[in-house]
């Protein structure tokens, strides 16, 4: 991994390197150094095909979105160079990531069934588990930008969730997280009464309770075949080809 990675800064311009496939290359060879690069493959484009459907989701509303870029071991993200005119194209833009990334990881969990595989039994777990984190109801997640629709009270929810999170992993990354949600729900409180902000999210009852209806369905699918997946991993597969 070494010599890929030294071939890798050789032979991509700096500029290139920080592009979409530059930093999803980058991303492939750091966990590769961890979790192996089969596994390394399978989580980054777990986490591009998130990302794609926040940029699908984004050009959908006719907002203009940079492509997913991503960090080792923080994660990625889609720039949108357009702000949302309304709560409501934010949550449809923040729904669109966990929507087509729970597909992947089913599509993925299909075919570990399928195959007997528990190296995909393990990426489809990833899928599942990192689309279920990020519906915490609290900003910077896609929760946060999704519950803000139904009501911005439920960012409260959010954060013992938060807090059992970062007791159960305690990660650097999960403390910046925990930062900037601080930042935002004081920001928030501060600006409750701000007539802008409660006109961006006004919304009809109709459209309060679709996404509600969306986000429970989603977050309880999600808590189910993470638990479900993460208890076939305990007890490994074996099939006719072996596990994987």
């Amino acid at each position: 991994m070494i010599k890929l990675l030294a071939l890798l800064l050789s032979g991509v311009k700096l500029g290139k390197l920080f592009s979409t496939g530059g930093t999803m290359l980058l991303s492939v060879v750091m966990y590769s150094w961890v979790f192996g690069w089969r596994y390394a493959v399978g989580f980054v484009m777990m986490l591009f095909i998130h990302e794609m459907g926040h940029f699908i989701a984004a050009r959908q509303r006719g907002l203009r979105a940079g492509l997913p870029m991503f960090i080792p071991f923080v994660g990625a993200w889609t720039t949108l160079k357009d702000v949302p005119h309304n709560a409501e194209t934010d949550a449809y833009v923040a729904m669109g990531g966990p929507l087509l990334g729970t597909v992947a990881a089913l599509v993925c969990y299909f075919i570990a069934r399928n195959e007997n595989s528990n190296l995909l039994l393990a990426i489809s777990y990833s899928g599942f588990f990192l689309n279920l984190i990020n519906l915490i109801p609290l900003m910077p997640f896609d929760g946060g930008h999704i519950t803000q629709v139904i009501s911005p009270w439920l960012w409260a929810a959010g954060v013992p969730l938060l807090g059992l999170l970062i007791w159960w992993n305690q990660s650097p990354v999960l403390l910046l997280i925990a930062f900037l949600a601080g930042t935002q729900l004081w920001s928030a409180w501060k600006h409750r009464h701000d007539p802008q902000l409660q006109a961006y999210r006004i919304a009809s009852m109709e459209t309060r309770i679709g996404y509600a209806t969306c986000y429970i369905a989603l977050v309880g699918f999600l808590g189910i075949m993470a638990n479900d997946v993460h208890e076939m991993l305990r007890a490994p597969m074996v099939g006719p080809s072996g596990t994987v």
